[in-house]
């Protein structure tokens, strides 16, 4: 009797063992692995076979450049974030939180491609075609060269996108392949999907967007693998009920990755935001804590206000809560504060918002929040027309930030007349600059 051959696969990463096991050692998930039928076994036994035909390796100086051909995809942001346009042949992968506008932005690009007279497919497998023409609809994108098509198995959708120069995947979990057993979704036909699909993308050059739904962490759900397929991953940010809405690229294998696309959600789906700043920068009156500083999203300059509030705690621990902040970034800059300012913030409730709803990724902006919250403490207000840049360490000195001259210019764009740094720059400014090389010497601007 033929001995029975058995294979657990985790539905969280695809880590596999010949055994089942509570936790996967891969990804760390409770109870993921799940055991594969016999038809998978052997469907992954055929697919990993070693190709008969082996390539032959050869010197780099001999290999022919490769020109990448770029079109723009009509939106300037997601031109801006992928860098420069779309690559033919491309295989592209966007995720975000529901309602974030994943399938907005796509069906508006789909319009304006199929006003350059390509030919576009909308595939979708959680929408029919009628939901779909009623969204098109509501956005003004009706188009001859727009094709939709509502469908989730695999073979009819490569079929069906080889007449096509782009084509829209809403979502990579809806799809299944008839050679994989198991429910779509899972590890395995997330992965046979997103392979089959790069190979379409590449030997037909065709533009492919897919769109993938994320896990409570926030993560692009399926394998880990997924994101190492494809040439380039997107993440969507933003509150749903605000109006801004972030592109982040995290791989781009055709560009950057340090570029942000900034989006409005307007009446007419999502637009690219032509007046960045003023999105989170008004012109606003004294008020205790309250300062301003600019920080960089990619090459742009952003004029941010950061808000403090600090209140006295009659009872219990005190709080720190952060908005658009890094709470232990505050919580270091606090205990700074006690050590050198001498300021009792361990009996004050400590709170910091970032208007706008925009979140801090760097360090520039720690002087403007130390600013803040000093000026909250004494309740005394800042100079509307002052900004505040710099890094602070630990021991209290105040570093640098980088692109100074850009930073600069914004302000002066602005109307702003003076700006606190750590170093005074070696070009001429177009706003006077004072500069302090420790924390302590802020209070003398207060």
């Amino acid at each position: 009797m033929a001995k029975k051959h058995t294979l657990f696969e985790c539905q969280h990463c695809g880590f596999q063992s010949p055994k089942w096991l509570g936790k996967c050692p891969n990804c760390q998930e409770w109870e993921s692995l799940v055991e594969l039928k016999s038809e998978q076994i052997a469907y992954l036994k055929a697919n990993s076979s070693p190709n008969p035909t082996p390539s032959k390796a050869i010197p780099i100086t001999q290999v022919n450049h490769e020109e990448f051909s770029k079109f723009s995809s009509g939106e300037s942001e997601l031109d801006l974030v992928l860098g420069g346009g779309i690559v033919e042949g491309g295989l592209y992968l966007i995720g975000g939180s529901p309602g974030v506008g994943k399938s907005t932005l796509l069906l508006k690009v789909s319009y304006n491609l199929a006003q350059q007279g390509k030919r576009v497919l909308y595939i979708s497998g959680e929408e029919s075609a009628g939901q779909i023409k009623m969204r098109a609809e509501r956005l003004h994108c009706i188009h001859p060269n727009l094709y939709l098509l509502n469908e989730i198995n695999l073979s009819s959708i490569l079929e069906h996108s080889k007449d096509y120069e782009v084509c829209i995947i809403d979502s990579i979990q809806t799809l299944f392949s008839e050679s994989i057993t198991s429910a779509p979704g899972s590890v395995s036909q997330v992965r046979e999907s997103t392979f089959s699909l790069l190979r379409v993308a590449k030997d037909y050059n065709i533009a492919i967007f897919i769109i993938g739904h994320i896990t409570k962490e926030g993560s692009i759900a399926g394998p880990r693998v997924l994101e190492h397929m494809v040439d380039s991953v997107l993440y969507f940010e933003g509150d749903p009920s605000r109006e801004i809405r972030f592109l982040r690229g995290f791989k781009n294998r055709f560009g950057t990755t340090s570029e942000v696309g900034i989006f409005e959600m307007k009446e007419n789906g999502l637009v690219s935001a032509k007046e960045v700043s003023k999105l989170f920068f008004q012109s606003k009156k004294q008020m205790a804590g309250s300062a301003t500083t600019v920080i960089l999203e990619g090459s742009r300059a952003l004029v941010i206000e950061v808000q403090a509030l600090v209140s006295e705690n009659s009872f219990g621990m005190p709080k720190r809560l952060a908005t658009g902040f890094d709470l232990n970034r505050l919580n270091m800059l606090l205990a700074l504060l006690e050590k050198k300012l001498d300021l009792p913030l361990n009996r004050y409730d400590v709170f910091v918002n970032i208007s706008g709803g925009i979140k801090i990724n760097e360090t520039g902006a720690d002087l403007a929040l130390i600013a803040s919250i000093v000026s909250s403490f004494k309740n005394r207000p800042l100079n509307p027309q002052t900004a505040f840049i710099g890094e602070v360490t630990l021991i209290g000195d105040i570093r640098e930030s980088g692109n100074l001259d850009i930073r600069l210019r914004e302000l002066a764009n602005y109307g702003f007349t003076k700006a606190i740094i750590a170093q005074k720059p070696s070009n001429p400014a177009p706003i006077k600059c004072y500069e302090i090389q420790e924390v302590t010497k802020l209070l003398d601007w207060m």
